[in-house]
């Protein structure tokens, strides 16, 4: 759901690699009746004679899990029917990633459809929930800004003074959709650099949730098409030694590479890895942590694929790349 959008086509070209995960409908109601080469023409050789439907809860005959990339809102109204069925269900929307459906009224500014099916969600970062997403029926995975922050900081939680951390995280233009809008137009975006969302931006109770804390969140756009970059600082309880505790953390975890240089996004273009580093600075008594991903990938249609590997009991690693794309 959500096929004719960059995650949709991220999915598709993901799965397009995928041994044991196929997609049967296509659903994207602005392109419903197109050919899907005709919208995402990269993926023209994998999807030749492949039409865009709209969604019609008929069509979900025989289907074993649903990935829905869909706007704020829109899967809250079609889970029941879908979750009713027995249909596995990962949705990249933030519609079921917070517990409390009050905290939808105060950062989203609107009621929840569907609270009740907020408690049968598991919050989609496998490397903090896996064993959980593997019994679940039901997956929100985790925003790109959210997993790009979380990963870098919650095995550092322990060593940070509560109330004290700050996030600056930067996001390539593909982030915001593919929705033509002026605020991220060639002209707008090209040789600038901005800060949005300023002490309201909806993923920061997504990051509090998860972090256990109160936190100030900055987000940026940058002018690149993909990636993320966090950049995280807090007071420190004492002197530390944040990246050995991330190296132990992430010893045996397949996407998440700890590194002793500042990661950069061009390092995951293309990967479902993220990498993150940290330091601790005697001078102020802070912990830095980075982190750098792909939006589109680790950030979003990867993580749904990660997820659905676990919830399907097949390989984790499957139809994922470890490795970046560089040049």
């Amino acid at each position: 759901m959500g096929a004719s959008g960059f995650v949709g086509g991220e999915l598709l070209r993901l799965l397009a690699g995928h041994g044991s995960l196929r997609p049967v409908r296509l659903f994207g109601d602005s392109q419903a009746g197109l050919p899907l080469e005709s919208v995402h023409p990269h993926l023209a050789a994998a999807y030749s004679s492949v039409s865009i439907e709209r969604f019609d809860p008929a069509l979900l005959e025989g289907i074993d899990l649903i990935f829905a990339a869909l706007p704020h809102g829109e899967s809250q109204k079609i889970a029941p029917e879908i979750l009713g069925r027995g249909i596995a269900l990962v949705d990249l929307g933030a519609d079921f990633r917070l517990r409390d459906p009050e905290l939808y009224r105060t950062w989203y500014g609107e009621p929840h459809l569907a609270p009740d099916l907020l408690d049968r969600f598991v919050y989609g970062i496998p490397e903090l929930h896996r064993e959980r997403i593997r019994q679940a029926g039901a997956v929100a995975a985790a925003g790109c800004y959210p997993t790009a922050a979380i990963l870098a900081l919650k095995p550092l939680m322990e060593l940070l003074q509560p109330g004290s951390l700050v996030i600056d995280a930067s996001s390539g233009v593909s982030g915001a959709g593919r929705a033509a809008k002026e605020a991220t137009a060639f002209n707008t975006v090209s040789e600038s650099f901005s800060a949005y969302g300023l002490l309201s931006h909806r993923h920061t109770a997504e990051m509090e949730a998860s972090l256990g804390t109160e936190l100030l969140f900055t987000p940026h756009l940058a002018p690149m098409n993909r990636g993320i970059l966090a950049t995280c600082y807090a007071q420190a309880k004492g002197p530390c030694d944040p990246l050995e505790v991330l190296r132990e953390a992430y010893a045996d975890e397949p996407f998440v590479h700890v590194t002793d240089q500042p990661p950069a996004t061009k390092w995951t273009l293309g990967s479902n890895t993220a990498q993150v580093t940290a330091r601790y600075d005697q001078r102020t008594g802070r912990v830095l942590a980075i982190s750098a991903l792909d939006n589109l990938v680790k950030g979003a249609a990867g993580q749904m694929i990660q997820c659905a590997n676990l919830m399907l009991g097949f390989n984790e690693a499957a139809g994922l790349p470890l490795c970046g794309v560089y040049p």
